[in-house]
């Protein structure tokens, strides 16, 4: 088995996170997509290294989630365990995935590591933000494979 990048990661606590009664539709409305609900999207997404989830290891966060309705445009902070990660592009690219497969295609997303978590910030983000090489890397089985490992739910 290689080598862990982080073999012994902090584990967060799931938080329960409720929206107000007042922000509730009628089931005949449309409910607008918000960044409670982007969150709630990803945050089951499984790390690649551990069997955690994204959020468990506070990689992703609700605060770390901004939403511009006017523009339809999502940002994600991704905050790596470590400052070496060489998950972090893998991971960017499972929570770019989850949220092309399941946000309307009207939504712009940027996903962005959060400054001073990682020594190559500049490069990564900058991956992450490629779409010419974002769909190179989904042309890859094998790539495409780890993926979608990523984005299926534990069992519970």
């Amino acid at each position: 088995m290689a080598e862990l990048i982080n073999p012994n990661p902090e584990i967060h606590e799931v938080k329960k996170i409720t929206r107000l009664a007042e922000d509730v539709n009628d089931e005949d409305t449309p409910e607008p997509v918000d960044a409670i609900e982007i969150f709630d999207l990803i945050r089951v997404v499984k790390d690649p290294e551990h069997p955690n989830t994204l959020e468990q290891l506070n990689v992703l966060s609700a605060d770390g989630i901004e939403l511009k309705e006017a523009s339809n445009e999502v940002l994600v902070w991704i905050r790596p365990t470590v400052t070496h990660c060489s998950q972090a592009t893998l991971i960017g690219l499972c929570v770019r995935v989850k949220l092309l497969r399941t946000l309307p295609p009207k939504y712009k997303v940027d996903l962005k590591i959060v400054p001073g978590t990682h020594d190559q910030e500049v490069q990564v983000n900058k991956q992450l933000n490629d779409k010419e090489r974002v769909a190179a890397a989904l042309e890859n089985p094998k790539l495409l494979e780890l993926v979608n490992t990523c984005l299926v739910p534990f069992d519970h």
